[in-house]
């Protein structure tokens, strides 16, 4: 019995210390990802709200702005790289709504947005009318998230 835990125990720890996606795609460079759960997403003229958790135990939560022409944008015309958003919509089931930022090089390089089909689902907020969120959605070129260092 003690065998199987300290195997468990040290398979856990190996795959704990993998790289968490790292890659070559062959397109000049290593790229790397970071899910992160959403609380809710605010649809808003200029783009998205998001309020994501930013702790392990998802008691504290953050808020980032991502602006529509990331999603609208085809290839980005100076490198032939995809957009810088992406969403995909879930379907039925019991998945919450998540992002996934990438990374190339240690830099932003793009985001995919997993929000659930059904606009009347709990993750879906509403920006109240009269508030102006604008100034949110200017000159935003990257997505820096913050996360806390709150105990495990």
């Amino acid at each position: 019995m003690k065998r199987i835990f300290w195997v468990s125990v040290l398979c856990s720890a190996f795959i704990a210390i993998m790289p968490v996606a790292a890659q070559d795609t062959g397109m000049g460079g290593a790229y790397y990802y970071v899910n992160v759960p959403i609380e809710r997403v605010y649809p808003y003229r200029k783009g998205y709200v998001i309020d994501y958790q930013t702790g392990a135990t998802g008691t504290s939560s953050a808020r980032t702005y991502i602006p529509l022409e990331w999603f609208r944008d085809g290839p980005r015309k100076e490198s032939g790289e995809p957009p810088k958003g992406e969403i995909i919509l879930l379907g039925p089931g019991n998945f919450w709504p998540y992002l996934t930022v990438y990374y190339r090089n240690g830099e932003f390089s793009h985001v995919r947005l997993y929000v659930r089909k059904e606009r009347g689902h709990p993750s879906w907020g509403t920006v109240l009318r009269g508030v102006n969120l604008d100034e949110n959605f200017e000159d935003v070129s990257d997505l820096k998230l913050v996360f806390s260092n709150e105990p495990q």
